[in-house]
């Protein structure tokens, strides 16, 4: 029986007959990055096979370890053009706690995705090699120290040239893999998606926690900030200023109000125009999206944006030069049925689709 599903993992893997999966002669291949110490080295070669997701055709979605989308697991970013990085940390929430949770259940809810994308022609796993690097071991028990564990973990991934897609996770996470990003390439751009701005200065007299993370960005220079985009923000607050802070440091800040019953498209078109050729990256809280469709977060607002939306937000970022993207605080314990992973798995697929370099036709 071993034998039966090896055999068809191959077929499912390979895409073309079995060839990834079988040797010469029939014999079995070592997973590329896993046991075999020459894989790397291979994969860079433009024409060796890459990873693809297995064929529901040939292995069934129950089969497999639960990895995003399916995708060979393996410890090193080595020879990697891109890699899907969980990061279990939500002691840094305000509200509902859970988002510890989320890595998890988005890798469960993803097995139902494909590898093809017909609505913008995106073949990704044809164009980069993709794999799941697992979770990043945080301290669930020193926010501080987390943070400095998630940044180490990126500056790993993001000098090995692979660009993270992150399942998160709390807020928190964005500003330590900001860190990383920006000791790469700099002061980089930014297309947030929220229902919060994430700005505030402190909590309970701390500096650092899910409400904070872009105002340690913005205090640490990591962001190029006239090439900040703000988008689904609502919700009630303590102040009538609420959004002076963002639009002091030249962020563009678009309510969920200015998003109601239309498209979205002509916004991104203007979105591109302000970010350039620069790098950018993309941070989607789920709880940018109304909680009728993603109630598991631990902060929701009413009256926000649409799943369609969404994906004509990230659409609409193709062409950008996109280095890493996250989507975070999905808390499954509030949305037992698991639509809000489903959602935020295919958000995360829509975000490989648009990185640099992914073929289109």
């Amino acid at each position: 029986m071993l034998r039966l599903l090896a055999s068809g993992c191959a077929r499912g893997l390979g895409g073309g007959g079995g060839a990834r999966g079988l040797a010469p002669g029939g014999r079995a291949r070592p997973a590329a990055g896993l046991c075999d110490p020459g894989g790397s080295r291979s994969r860079q070669a433009s024409d060796a096979p890459r990873n693809q997701p297995p064929s529901s055709e040939f292995v069934a979605r129950s089969v497999g370890i639960c990895s995003m989308m399916r995708l060979p697991v393996q410890a090193s970013p080595e020879g990697l053009d891109a890699a899907f990085i969980g990061v279990p940390l939500d002691i840094g929430t305000s509200n509902r706690p859970g988002a510890r949770f989320g890595p998890r259940r988005i890798r469960e809810e993803s097995v139902l995705l494909r590898p093809a994308n017909p609505s913008t022609g995106a073949l990704p796993f044809q164009s980069l090699m993709v794999a799941d690097l697992g979770d990043v071991n945080v301290n669930l028990y020193n926010l501080q120290d987390s943070c400095r564990l998630i940044r180490e973990a990126y500056q790993k991934i993001v000098a090995a040239g692979c660009i993270p897609l992150t399942l998160g996770g709390d807020h928190t996470i964005t500003y330590p893999i900001l860190q990383a990003m920006a000791e790469k390439h700099g002061p980089v751009g930014l297309v947030h998606v929220d229902a919060h701005m994430d700005t505030a200065d402190t909590a309970l007299g701390e500096k650092l926690y899910h409400g904070t993370p872009f105002r340690r960005c913005v205090d640490e220079g990591l962001l190029d900030c006239k090439r900040v985009v703000q988008i689904g923000i609502r919700g009630s607050s303590m102040t009538l200023d609420t959004y002076r802070y963002s639009r002091s440091q030249g962020f563009l800040v678009v309510l969920a109000e200015d998003c109601w019953m239309k498209s979205l498209v002509p916004l991104m078109g203007k979105v591109r125009q302000q970010m350039g050729v620069r790098p950018i990256y993309i941070s989607f809280d789920i709880d940018g999206l109304d909680p009728a469709y993603a109630p598991g977060t631990g902060t929701p607002e009413i009256a926000g944006l649409t799943p369609s939306q969404a994906l004509e937000i990230i659409r609409g970022c193709q062409g950008l030069n996109v280095v890493g993207c996250d989507l975070v605080e999905v808390s499954p314990p509030y949305d037992p049925s698991g639509n809000t992973a489903l959602v935020a798995a295919n958000l995360l697929f829509e975000m490989l689709c648009v990185l640099p370099k992914v073929t289109v036709v």
